[in-house]
């Protein structure tokens, strides 16, 4: 094992144990060794869910990010940024009206349905409007985005449902208890998939013409990455809610160190998409003890600088 991953694991336990340290319920280790029953049930029935869902949504939406990023050409793509999120809010708000007494993997088949839709229209218009800057693409998105968002919210007004809108908006990892977050496990075989295609992925973002010259179906390889990216997408907003621009942020923060090559990216952008949200997640319970900021208000700082940034370094470039 190199001295890196030894290095990154070791920062991985002292989060994940930091992360298992802090809230307003008072526990110590002390207390789990001794079999401690109110200490127990805090750690196996709120501590624990609360890292796992961490770690699947930061892993989950980072990769996703990358996904996006492959194949519609740009850097700047991620799933709040291409509509992808918005089409999942869009579809999670027609579930709870339509399917209100059904199952929750009912909710889930419909905004996965939503957000691929979605998805595939926004990579349609790329591939009609061929945009020559690579800033359009994300300024194109987000407009796209918030046309979805405003029918959302007009249903929402409708159906008197602008409250359950709201707590679906602002992601917390506070409400993620054993018993409701195990969608988020969808996360593990979909990572696996895009490591299995990373390569496919990669020639796409080459362009059409090149994938067709050594054998690839374009077509098929990105609609099965639009695919990837709305699970991810779908499973993360149904458990936590909108996390915005991490997908943005830590595929572009991987790239600037150890290069573009997706295979070997992967694995890196899931660990640094787990450590930025176990450290914006400990900030948000930290800053204002015993009270929490939701991690989404933390990251959107974090996400809106490095986004400036990522447009005023590709000026200065061209």
């Amino acid at each position: 094992m190199k001295l890196t991953h030894i290095i990154a694991l070791v920062v991985l336990l002292l989060l994940a144990v930091a992360s298992l340290s802090v809230g307003v319920a008072n526990f110590s280790f002390a207390d789990l060794l001794s079999g401690e029953s109110h200490a127990i049930n805090i750690l196996v029935g709120s501590r624990i869910p609360r890292l796992l869902a961490i770690i699947l949504a930061g892993a989950g939406l980072s990769i996703a990010g990358l996904i996006m990023q492959q194949i519609v050409q740009n850097r700047f793509a991620a799933p709040s940024t291409t509509g992808t999120i918005d089409w999942a809010m869009l579809g999670y708000m027609m579930s709870l009206i339509l399917f209100s007494d059904r199952s929750s993997w009912v909710h889930l088949v419909v905004i996965f349905a939503f957000s691929v839709i979605g998805t595939l229209v926004f990579v349609l218009f790329l591939q009609t409007l061929k945009f020559k800057s690579t800033v359009m693409v994300p300024l194109f998105g987000i407009m796209y985005g918030n046309v979805v968002s405003a029918l959302t919210t007009f249903i929402a007004y409708k159906y008197d449902l602008v409250q359950a809108l709201g707590s679906w908006t602002v992601a917390n990892f506070a409400s993620v208890l054993r018993g409701n977050y195990e969608f988020l496990y969808i996360a593990f075989p979909v990572c696996i998939l895009a490591y299995a295609y990373a390569n496919k992925f990669s020639a796409a973002s080459v362009g059409e013409t090149f994938a067709k010259n050594i054998g690839l179906n374009y077509q098929r390889v990105v609609m099965f990455g639009v695919i990837l990216v709305a699970v991810l997408s779908s499973s993360v907003v149904m458990i936590v809610g909108l996390i915005p621009f991490l997908g943005l942020i830590v595929p572009n923060i991987v790239s600037l160190f150890i290069g573009d090559n997706m295979r070997r990216n992967l694995p890196w952008v899931a660990f640094a998409g787990v450590i930025l949200v176990l450290v914006c997640d400990i900030l948000g319970r930290l800053i204002i003890f015993p009270y929490e900021i939701p991690i989404s208000m933390i990251i959107s700082i974090l996400g809106g600088t490095f986004f400036v940034y990522l447009i005023l370094r590709d000026k200065l470039n061209a």
